[in-house]
């Protein structure tokens, strides 16, 4: 399946656009207009990279275990009383914890960084534009479809077209 994505400025040429695919025989079912009034990017089934940076930070929390028990090993191998009044079982579980801290803000920063870099793709810059008050006309359909309507799209002089291919269905 591919897909054509026209940013346009307001309503009237999103509509005007809507109605010029459909006069020229591309299937409704197949263009989707996004933006108020319309459909959202939620219900499109655009990314949120907020939520992605979440899910892959909560995914990378599984290993807090694993830094408790690296902090605790590394104290009983190195010996540090950085803590004297804690003792030495009272070291151990403190360098435990500094070590599941480290783990955590690996998880924060590293997962959230991350998932906010890769997690949305094109997807953040198309959330901008629909808040800042733009509309996109999406296309999907075979190769056939989508060059067609990138040539009807054009003639409405878009802010921004951009053609994808889904490489899940192959």
């Amino acid at each position: 399946m591919n897909y054509v994505v026209a940013v346009l400025p307001d309503r009237i040429q999103a509509e005007a656009a809507y109605l010029a695919l459909e006069k020229e025989g591309i299937p409704i079912e197949q263009v989707s207009i996004l933006g108020k009034g319309y459909k959202s990017a939620d219900e499109f089934g655009l990314i949120d990279p907020n939520e992605q940076a979440k899910k892959q930070s909560q995914l990378l929390s599984y290993w807090l275990p694993f830094g408790f028990v690296a902090g605790f090993a590394f104290n009983i191998l190195t010996g540090l009383r950085t803590f004297p009044w804690a003792g030495e079982i009272g070291n151990q579980i403190i360098g435990g914890l500094l070590g599941a801290g480290a783990g955590a803000m690996g998880a924060l920063f590293t997962g959230g960084g991350v998932g906010l870099v890769v997690g949305g793709g094109d997807a953040l810059p198309y959330r901008n534009r629909l808040n800042a008050g733009k509309y996109l006309v999406v296309v999907q359909g075979s190769e056939l479809v989508t060059r067609q309507a990138t040539r009807i799209l054009r003639s409405f002089e878009p802010e921004n077209i951009q053609g994808y291919a889904d490489q899940t269905s192959v």
